[in-house]
């Protein structure tokens, strides 16, 4: 009896993980998705946002819930969709970034005070957690790397006289990778071993 509990435990930590290399081969292909049709995502982003909105507003229609989550909810969007305007890339001072974030929270607190309050069946908490509050920040959390292979347009910045240029100054700034993809990837070259060429 007590070998198989033993067991049980054994396989636990093996499904847990290959569901975590799951997840993580996961992310890391849609990191590159995101990295080759910067456009593409920006339009999916931008449906998810809408569809976000058009969600709170049957909820409003159809549910009892309180005005005030729906219109943290209506507000987030609307937040999210000024985020977009600057896509691919994320100024992460700018108001509209930071009231992302602030209603992200505020919005969860509210949630979970509403569904700790007023009963509701599992299933139906999570799908709201996941289109309503989840789902966009996501999106926005799997195109941070969007940005590390796009070429400058404009100087925002008036730099001294030696990186006026703005290619210069890019290309300076380029070692300083902090996007999703490429943390992937210093994962994926220190934890699995590479093939070494044998040279005859």
């Amino acid at each position: 009896m007590w070998f198989l509990y033993l067991l049980s435990w054994i396989a636990l930590v093996i499904q847990i993980c290959i569901v975590t290399l799951s997840i993580a081969a996961g992310l890391f292909y849609l990191a590159e998705l995101v990295e080759e049709y910067t456009v593409m995502t920006g339009k999916i982003i931008k449906y998810l946002i809408m569809l976000t909105a058009s969600v709170y507003l049957m909820i409003l229609l159809f549910e009892a819930f309180p005005l005030l989550m729906i219109a943290c909810g209506f507000a987030a969007s609307l937040s999210y969709f000024f985020v977009l305007q600057t896509f691919p890339f994320f100024d992460l001072t700018s108001p509209p970034f930071i009231a992302s974030i602030v209603l992200l929270v505020f919005n969860h607190y509210l949630a979970f005070s509403y569904f700790s309050d007023v009963w509701y069946p599992f299933a139906e908490v999570l799908s709201y957690f996941t289109i309503c509050l989840w789902l966009v920040p996501f999106a926005f959390f799997v195109s941070l790397s969007a940005n590390e292979n796009t070429l400058p347009v404009t100087a925002d910045i008036v730099t001294p006289s030696d990186e006026s240029d703005v290619v210069t100054s890019y290309f300076n700034r380029k070692g300083k990778k902090y996007g999703l993809l490429h943390f992937f990837k210093n994962v994926q070259g220190t934890v699995l071993p590479q093939r070494v060429k044998k040279s005859y």
